[in-house]
């Protein structure tokens, strides 16, 4: 069973797949690897061999192996060869009692920046221009495995090689281990929240404050006054789009006025396969980047009007297809419905 767990994680790693699923099907268990928005059939298992390797995994992570009704989440650090790799674990069953696993990897000694090509070029040269400032916020929005992580860390390092500075990170979890930052990890059960670590953050007085997601109200109004008290602030939000930021953040109790004062740039991302030949064994990704900043930014602040000439994440998808990046039922896959587009 151990020699395939090995396996599993690494093929995980070897094709840069951040979630395995082990999902029943019928009289067997199936197991996939997540790449961007489909799952790759790696394995296919009997019934009780699935079972026994779930159970294994629960014991590993000490979670509750007989309990099967109620959903669990779960960590293990797994010895792979001569690494450490970080897995977080969530469990579920159906209605028939069949439990179905997702491991998330963590790539911790995969953590190279994206390649600047073309297509976004000059929003990584945008993105590094606001790093340098001395207080404000900068807001990152992207589903799951986006490179949300991946690109703030990028700007981070650059900020810190350019000047030494102080940086503190709230996440949940982390995910890619920096030395060079004071890096804090949320735990819940521990009363260890986003709001008492970053109460604690300021009284430190960093220079950039990441957090990993502004999720309440509470969360989002600190944020608000770090950035006004002259740190440079760092977060994430779920949201559609750049636009779609600016709605969550009103949802939040954040008056215009506040939006107008603080943000300094809002960024939505994505990371779309790039046309590859077949033997490539990892499907490389090309980050694609929506930025809304400047005149642009407080004019759909303060008078919801959407700009003319801005780059939308489907004007930049239509853009990669024709520059040959990507192919078309990727751009069609990753288009967004919406009615900001013009």
């Amino acid at each position: 069973m151990k020699k395939m767990i090995d396996k599993m994680i690494s093929m995980a790693i070897l094709k840069r797949s951040d979630d395995i699923h082990i999902l029943p099907k019928g009289q067997q268990y199936h197991i996939f690897l997540r790449d961007g928005h489909q799952l790759i059939l790696e394995e296919t298992l009997e019934f009780e061999t699935g079972s026994q390797l779930i159970r294994l995994l629960k014991y590993m992570a000490n979670m509750d192996v007989g309990e099967k009704r109620m959903p669990q989440d779960g960590a293990i650090v797994y010895n792979l060869a001569d690494d450490k790799i970080e897995l977080r674990l969530s469990s579920i069953s159906n209605y028939l009692m069949h439990e179905s696993l997702v491991i998330r990897v963590f790539h911790n000694n995969v953590t190279s920046d994206f390649e600047s090509n073309y297509m976004n070029q000059a929003a990584y040269d945008t993105m590094n221009k606001y790093i340098k400032r001395k207080s404000g916020l900068i807001i990152f929005s992207g589903p799951v495995s986006s490179g949300k992580t991946t690109t703030i860390y990028q700007l981070l390092r650059n900020a810190y090689q350019e000047k030494a500075c102080q940086i503190i990170t709230i996440e949940e979890p982390i995910e890619i281990k920096e030395p060079a930052f004071l890096q804090t990890e949320v735990n819940e059960k521990a009363d260890i929240t986003y709001d008492r670590l970053l109460t604690a953050s300021l009284r430190h007085h960093p220079d950039i404050i990441l957090i990993g997601e502004i999720r309440s109200e509470e969360t989002a109004k600190m944020v608000i006054r770090a950035s006004l008290t002259g740190h440079l602030v760092l977060a994430t939000i779920h949201a559609k789009n750049t636009f779609g930021v600016i709605g969550r953040l009103k949802e939040l109790g954040i008056t215009n006025e506040q939006l107008v004062q603080t943000l300094l740039l809002v960024v939505a991302q994505r990371l779309v396969p790039l046309v590859l030949s077949p033997e490539i064994i990892a499907t490389e990704k090309l980050a694609l980047f929506e930025l809304l900043h400047g005149d642009q930014l407080s004019s759909f602040v303060l008078n919801q009007s959407y700009p003319n000439d801005f780059k939308s994440l489907n004007l930049l998808l239509k853009e990669a297809y024709d520059h040959g990046y990507i192919t078309q039922s990727s751009m069609e896959e990753y288009q967004l419905e919406t009615i900001s587009e013009h």
